[in-house]
Parts: structure tokens; C-alpha cells; sequence
């Protein structure tokens, strides 16, 4: 009897333990799935921040110190030399013909009706215009578009001043309509699968050649006038990216139209498969172009367009909160430059895609008219008094 009472209950443990553990295990399965809204954008922004600050990542050599050439500063300061030879950019009198003071802007090339991830006209949107309009003191200022309305619609070009940021700006700006059947006819075949950005790219290029101007990327801030790049006798200028000057970024260009420069980039652009890259065409190919081309652009220093630049560290820099001392140094600072950090600085890209989630998505007015960080600073002259503080 007691022999199989001990058989028995030997068994009877060896059940229930096995029925603890699946218990166990479906509880710990339970407690995940209800905390994972949690943990995951903790385990995401770790993995982010682990991803570009390892040791071997590519983000050293773009935040690498750099120190402005000759060239680059004869660029900037108006000093480059002329070409020789005759162009259609100097008039009868040999003179170089002004850049005109115009400034291109393009949003909304897909709509947020059909995919509410590519977002619509926002406040940091607004910001950047209004820096065209303050900082840079532009003659013109175009947006360039397909959808703006807010909230979004079905049809292209619904009402877009039922965007609030674009109807603050309705007096500054002129609209620019573009069909879906004109974006579809810049890409190099029919039906061909290219993001937005990439229409995009062939769009600025197609702008600055026929009109000429300054473009400016959504999210791009101009800080100063550009008057010295305007005269330029190069018929395009453009910034070095990183200081590793891996690339010339086209997120700020400064063309005269017809350029020559701007035929050949626009050309590699046919019979490319754009699916599977992403900055070839509007960074590196750029720079190439520029080393077998020297005479056709006029290279500016990383500090002028592209700095701080999109790393983990430098975005984190623009962002973080200073002390009161801190604030009225930099204030000081950007007084002394007329409105940038640096002295070389005519403009910030805030390279939205690496500081979208951490900083510039969760700024506001009133953020930005009472929170001092570098980024604020920069931009709280281009905010407009009637623009409430209260966010909505």
C-alpha cells in the first residue's frame, strides 16, 4: 500500500509541476504582450542609439572634425574666380547674371488619405518656410505640391489652406500644383515603383533648371540671406555633407537655370532602378559629378549647409536643454553671426528622419518660444506672434 501511495504521488508531482510551468509560461507570455507597448519604444530607441553610437559605426567618420578649404571658402564668401570662357549665364556685358532670390519648396507628393504614415503639412513644415521668409529674406517663395489639405482628402489639390500651417502663410507664398499624371511622367519608365523622395529629387532638379532659385528641403532651415552664393559665376552651389565630405547633399541647392551641371545629374536618372537605394542619386553621385566636373559647381564647406550633421551625437546637440548661461551664450552667439551658430553657417538641415521621433515631432509653439535648446534658438525668430501656444 504504501509502496504504491509513493508511486501515486510521484506522479501526481511530476503532473502538476509540468502544469506550474505551462501556468507559468502563458502568464509570462500574457505579461508581455500587455507590456510590450511599453517596453518596445524603450528597446527600440536602445537599439537606435546602440546602432549608431558602436564603435564601428559610420557616424565617426561623418561627425569627424573638418577644417574649410580655400576653395570652399572662396565659394562662400563670393571670391570664386570666373570661367573663362563665355557662358549663357553672363550678359552682354560680361558680367555673371544673379541667381534669382527664390526659393523652392516641395511637400505632399503622396497622399496621407491613402497612407497616413507620410504625414502632412506640419508645424516644423511651417518653421522651414518661414525661415525662407525671415531668415533668408527671399524675393519669392514657392511650395510646390500634390496633396495639403488637412484633414487629408481623396483628390489632389482639396482645399489646401484647410491645412492651418499652410494658411498661416497663405500671404508669403505662392501654391504650386503638380498632378499626380505630371509626378508619375518624371519618373524614367510608366509604373515604375519610386518612393516620393525620389520623385522628388528629378522634381528640384527639373525646377532649378528651368527656373533657377535656391531649393530648399522641407525640414531645411535658411538662416541668413544667401546673398554672396547668388552671385556666384558657377551656375550651382551646394554643401558638402558630413566631415568626411562623403557627399554634396541636394536637400540645399543654389542653381542658375540651364545648368549644365544640373543635364548631367538629371541624365543618370534614366534607366536606373531607384527601388533599392536611397541617397546614391541626391548625395554621392553629386560629389562624383563635382570631381569630374570642378569648373561646373562651387563646393561649400559641410558648416554651411549640413552642420551639425544627422548623427546620433549632433542631433542630440541640437536638442538637449541648456542651462540659463548656456541660452545666453548661444543667443549671444547667433546674434553675432545674424542668425546662425557658426560663422560659416547660412543654413541647418534638421534631417527630420533621424530627429523626427526623438525631438522635432514633439515640438511645439510654446516649446519653442520657452524651451531653450540650440535647434529652438535657431528658429524662434521665424515663429509668428498670432501662431498660439497652446498646441491643438
Amino acid at each position: 500500500m504504501a509502496r504504491w501511495f509513493a508511486r501515486y504521488t510521484t506522479g501526481w508531482d511530476k503532473t502538476s509541476l509540468l502544469r506550474r510551468r505551462r501556468s507559468s509560461a502563458i502568464l509570462l507570455i500574457i505579461l508581455i504582450v500587455l507590456l510590450a507597448p511599453y517596453i518596445w519604444p524603450f528597446l527600440y530607441s536602445f537599439g537606435d542609439w546602440a546602432r549608431q553610437t558602436n564603435p564601428w559605426s559610420e557616424q565617426y567618420h561623418v561627425q569627424r572634425d573638418f577644417v574649410s578649404t580655400r576653395d570652399e571658402l572662396d565659394c562662400l564668401y563670393g571670391r570664386t574666380p570666373p570661367i573663362t570662357t563665355t557662358t549663357e549665364s553672363q550678359t552682354d556685358a560680361g558680367t555673371t547674371e544673379l541667381i534669382p532670390n527664390h526659393v523652392h519648396f516641395i511637400f505632399g507628393l503622396s497622399n496621407p488619405y491613402d497612407d497616413p504614415s507620410v504625414g502632412t503639412f506640419n508645424f516644423i513644415s511651417y518653421l522651414a518656410v518661414r525661415s525662407a521668409i525671415v531668415g533668408m529674406r527671399a524675393e519669392n517663395v514657392s511650395l510646390h505640391y500634390t496633396y495639403l489639405a488637412d484633414p487629408p482628402a481623396r483628390e489632389p489639390n482639396e482645399n489646401p489652406f484647410s491645412n492651418r500651417w499652410v494658411h498661416h502663410l497663405r500671404d508669403d507664398i505662392n501654391l504650386v500644383y503638380h498632378s499626380p499624371q505630371e509626378m508619375e511622367a518624371l519618373k524614367n519608365e510608366p509604373g515604375a515603383h519610386w518612393q516620393a523622395a525620389h520623385v522628388s529629387d528629378v522634381l528640384r532638379l527639373k525646377l532649378l533648371r528651368e527656373q533657377g532659385g535656391i531649393y530648399l528641403d522641407i525640414d531645411a532651415f535658411g538662416l541668413r540671406p544667401f546673398t554672396d552664393l547668388l552671385r556666384s559665376p558657377r551656375d550651382i552651389i551646394m554643401g558638402h555633407e558630413g566631415g568626411n565630405r562623403g557627399g554634396l547633399c541636394n536637400a540645399i541647392m543654389v542653381a542658375r537655370k540651364n545648368s549644365s551641371f544640373i543635364d548631367r545629374w538629371a541624365a543618370e536618372y534614366n534607366n536606373v532602378d531607384l527601388s533599392h537605394e536611397w541617397n546614391f542619386h541626391s548625395v554621392i553621385l553629386p560629389k562624383q559629378l563635382q570631381l569630374q566636373n570642378p569648373h561646373d559647381i562651387c563646393a561649400l564647406p559641410p558648416s554651411t549647409f549640413f552642420w551639425p550633421t544627422w548623427t546620433w551625437q549632433h542631433v542630440q546637440w541640437m536638442h538637449e536643454p541648456l542651462t540659463r548661461q548656456q541660452a545666453r551664450q548661444w543667443a549671444a552667439e547667433i546674434h553675432r553671426n545674424g542668425g546662425s551658430l557658426f560663422g560659416e553657417q547660412l543654413a541647418y538641415h534638421s534631417w527630420s528622419q533621424m530627429a523626427w521621433d526623438r525631438f522635432l515631432g514633439k515640438l511645439t509653439p510654446e516649446a519653442i518660444r520657452t524651451r531653450d535648446t540650440r535647434f529652438n534658438l535657431l528658429v524662434r525668430p521665424f515663429l509668428q506672434d498670432e501662431v498660439g501656444s497652446v498646441w491643438q
